[in-house]
């Protein structure tokens, strides 16, 4: 995956509490190859209208919002299925951060295994970033991984980013869990080496 160190984006404003993983990403469309991207799937059907076209109301569908690489959602993002195609989807797209007040515990595990960062920041200081976008939409955030801090536009202030330590390492060296285990094959290896000479019997 991709390392994160810092990233600073506009950001966009998603609404929807309880935003599930259906409306990320449709779960008709998992039969896809990954190979071609999940990213034109994501918010598929929430971001059409009924005749399916592009509705230019939708956040994302606004002139100048597939530069951004930030997205700000709501209460309780990604609840719902398991599947880890929501995270490939918003990944596949270009994002490479979200903040909410909470999160669906899977997907947020999901997340941080596919180099997806999730911050989560309390409600009211949520509240107060979509309030500053709207009326700044050009208005850029900060996702500072490698000094564990969120940085906000205007006066709204700088807040930590709590992370698991290893899943934090992982995303800042940019290896998901299997590499992460391979840069430790010189120590497995002289272990399997000294374990094997102590308790010979293992080789019968």
């Amino acid at each position: 995956m991709k390392a994160f160190i810092r990233e600073t984006s506009t950001a966009i404003s998603i609404p929807g509490v309880n935003c599930d993983t259906d409306q990320i990403i449709p779960g008709r469309f998992l039969k896809e190859d990954r190979a071609q991207g999940y990213g034109q799937f994501l918010f598929h059907d929430i971001r059409r209208n009924e005749k399916g076209d592009l509705d230019p109301v939708f956040p994302l569908n606004k002139p100048g919002a597939d530069a951004a690489t930030i997205l700000l959602v709501e209460d309780n993002f990604g609840c719902g299925s398991s599947r880890e195609g929501a995270v490939y989807a918003l990944v596949d797209h270009g994002i490479r951060a979200l903040i909410a007040p909470s999160f669906g515990d899977i997907f947020f595990n999901n997340a941080l295994k596919n180099g997806l960062v999730p911050v989560r920041l309390a409600a009211e200081h949520c509240e107060a970033l979509a309030d500053h976008l709207n009326r700044f939409p050009d208005a850029e955030v900060t996702v500072d991984l490698e000094g564990a801090q969120l940085v906000l536009p205007g006066n709204l202030g700088t807040h930590p980013i709590t992370i698991d330590p290893f899943a934090r390492d992982c995303i800042l060296r940019g290896l998901d869990e299997i590499e992460m285990t391979f840069t430790f094959m010189e120590q497995i290896t002289a272990f399997e080496t000294d374990r094997m000479a102590s308790h010979s019997w293992l080789g019968r």
